[in-house]
């Protein structure tokens, strides 16, 4: 039985159909990845299914009981609240038992009989339900979260009101992961996190939370480590596919090639019909064209196949950008730092030499917060160093994408906006207005999208407009700060595919990114700023660099467990030593002293000789005619009493020596 579910579901906004009678079906354990173009319902479904919008037709379902948690992009809190206690809120509802038991226990502490037998049964049902709400290990579970998705100990004290939007967005994920609901809806969750951030969302989501996930998100390592599912929207349907994003690919590669070649056929075949008509309308077939034409029609009416949308690639030639000299970049001790509110200061990077050679690709990665931003504006001479010089290097002419688009002609369609754009940076370029829409074409915008205006477009879309200027600009040396931040997968790959030197782009590039599928298909070095000031330079993909930093890590863990181990072993034994000159030491007590002065060898061989003489004297004791005998009966007996009285210590000390 589904955990959650939509049927039939409609939603129009004005004359757009968004979600045209689409039906869903989500298990209690499914893991689910949404993945389509901007503006083709992924959200709209997620607030549907959340209960936030109504459809204009369609039902949804809950199992009875379950606990439904949604992330949207736009958290709201109490701004007077502080960080770790609007995260505690997560708790509410333990909280809520919490009071429950106390009340319970004043009303128990009155009660007999048969009234304190019913509490009693309460108060098990109470404990079982503070145990499924989490118990009360809650200051753990709290800052382990809030740690793992990049807050210090320093900012839990924050008011909410003082924190930025992306921290805020990180806040929400918090909260709403320590609700630990049956179904989480997650709308973009890795949109405010960095790399390590997103490592850890990955681990959480596979390792510990136990129910159903259905997620948008455009970061394609964290759709392959967690979701068993892709679900396409398009056109206004949902399209299955098993498997995580990698074999997502592969599948809807094939799926897209085959409704081509029906799509290509039936139109063939169309077109034959059409030549027929055409041949004999006015002549003596003419009845027969007739007749055809309006099987033709109907065939057109009821049963035309839709050409299938993205399957062609990267196809437009960027101009080509002059010469830069072989070194694109370089600098020379470079350091920056600023001043902490509460004193100090907070070091980005210090003394760092770095030289980037022509056509070279970096990725600069790091925490946010660590500096990657300022390292370009040093490097730009936008903001200034402490210590050290940047510069470019000779006949460079650069493109630099910014997180903010300032200064855009919003009244201009896209289009029109890439070619004045290319036209001022590249003067001679061939950017006729049939160029500029091939241009358009080539970053995933339609005919009639290339006609909107950039005031009119969504952030994803104005960013790829942005792009497709810059890199068409003809640069030689390109630096991209965030700038999948806005787009969907499609438009990252078609990204990935522009900057690859087979499309075009020989430059060199500096991009700075959280986006690991991007960096891994884009870049052959790494910057990595550790956000304490340190800086490691590497020369491969983030893939290749992560292997070897948990490579190096895993050595690092196994060589503090031995330094552990050996510092454990040498305590013990000091401890032994200590205990053993302790024993060696007078007591006051002749026969303990006696005893720690003798041998292991010594006790174990008295043992032995005690033992042997007790059971020689049991075998005497068992014989009748002892007992006739009674100065024999009593002279063994008082030297079994003895020598029992001597083995109990002899045994204890030598079980203490064992033990240690």
């Amino acid at each position: 039985m589904p955990i959650l579910s939509c049927n039939n579901v409609l939603v129009r906004f004005g004359d757009d159909i968004i979600l045209d009678g689409v039906s869903l079906s989500v298990e209690a354990t499914d893991r689910i990845g949404l993945v389509g173009r901007n503006g083709t319902g992924k959200s709209t479904l997620l607030r549907v299914l959340a209960g936030v919008l109504k459809p204009d037709a369609g039902g949804l379902s809950l199992q009875k009981g379950a606990r439904l948690g949604y992330l949207k992009q736009d958290p709201h809190f109490d701004p007077e609240e502080i960080l770790l206690d609007a995260a505690e809120g997560a708790f509410e509802e333990l909280h809520r038992l919490h009071a429950a038991q106390h009340e319970l226990y004043d009303r128990m502490a009155g009660a007999t009989g048969d009234e304190l037998d019913k509490l009693m049964k309460q108060q098990a049902a109470l404990e079982a339900q503070v145990e499924a709400a989490g118990g009360y290990a809650l200051d753990h579970r709290i800052e382990a979260v809030l740690h793992g998705l990049g807050f210090t100990d320093s900012q839990f004290s924050l008011k909410v009101g003082n924190l930025s939007g992306g921290q805020r967005g990180r806040l929400a994920l918090a909260r709403l992961l320590l609700e630990s609901p049956d179904v989480l809806l997650l709308d973009e969750p890795t949109n405010h996190l960095d790399i390590d951030g997103r490592i850890w969302l990955e681990k959480f989501l596979r390792d510990e939370y136990k129910g159903a996930v259905l997620m948008v998100s455009h970061d394609r390592y964290l759709l392959d480590a967690v979701v068993g599912k892709i679900i396409e929207t398009e056109q206004g349907r949902l399209i299955d596919y098993p498997g995580n994003y990698a074999k997502f690919r592969e599948l809807r590669e094939q799926r897209r090639l085959t409704m081509l070649r029906a799509y290509e056929a039936q139109q063939g075949k169309f077109r034959k019909e059409e030549e027929y008509i055409r041949r004999f309308k006015a002549g003596q077939r003419a009845r027969q064209a007739r007749g055809r034409e309006t099987r033709l029609d109907r065939e057109k009416l009821q049963n035309t196949l839709e050409r299938p949308m993205e399957l062609d690639t990267f196809d437009f030639e960027l101009p080509k950008a002059p010469r830069s000299g072989d070194i694109a970049v370089s600098c020379r001790g470079l350091s920056k730092k600023y001043p902490r509110e509460g004193g100090g200061h907070k070091v980005l990077f210090h003394e760092m030499d770095i030289s980037i050679q022509r056509g070279e690709r970096w990725g600069i990665i790091g925490p946010n917060g660590a500096g990657k931003t300022t390292f370009v504006r040093c490097v730009l001479g936008e903001t200034p160093t402490d210590e050290g010089v940047a510069r470019l290097g000779s006949n460079v002419v650069l493109g630099y994408y910014r997180q903010t688009h300032e200064g855009l002609a919003m009244d201009l369609p896209v289009w029109r906006y890439l070619q004045n754009v290319i036209l001022k940076e590249a003067p001679t370029a061939d950017m006729s207005e049939q160029r500029a829409r091939d241009l358009a074409g080539a970053f995933l915008f339609s005919g009639d999208e290339q006609e909107k205006l950039l005031g009119m477009l969504s952030g994803g879309e104005r960013s790829r407009a942005v792009i497709a200027g810059l890199l068409a600009s003809a640069k030689n040396v390109v630096i991209l700060d965030e700038p999948t931040n806005h787009l969907d997968i499609p438009s990252a790959e078609r990204l990935e595919q522009a900057l690859s030197p087979e499309k075009g782009f020989t430059g060199t590039l500096l991009l700075i990114s959280h986006d690991r599928a991007l960096i891994d298909a884009t870049c052959d070095h790494l910057i990595v700023l550790d956000g304490q000031g340190g800086v490691q330079l590497f020369a491969g993909n983030y893939t290749e660099w992560r292997r070897k930093e948990d490579g190096r890590r895993a050595h690092e863990q196994h060589a503090q467990a031995q330094v552990k181990a050996r510092r454990e072993e040498q305590e013990r034994r000091q401890k032994q030593s200590q205990e053993a000159a302790k024993r060696r030491e007078p007591t006051g007590d002749p026969q303990q002293d006696r005893l720690a002065r003798m041998k292991t060898e010594q006790l174990e061989k008295r043992i032995e000789e005690i033992e042997t003489r007790l059971r020689a004297i049991d075998l005497e004791l068992a014989d009748p005619g002892t007992w006739r005998d009674q100065p024999r009966s009593n002279r063994l007996s008082k030297e079994r009493e003895r020598l029992a009285g001597e083995l109990e210590p002899l045994e204890f000390e030598w079980a203490r020596r064992a033990e240690d």
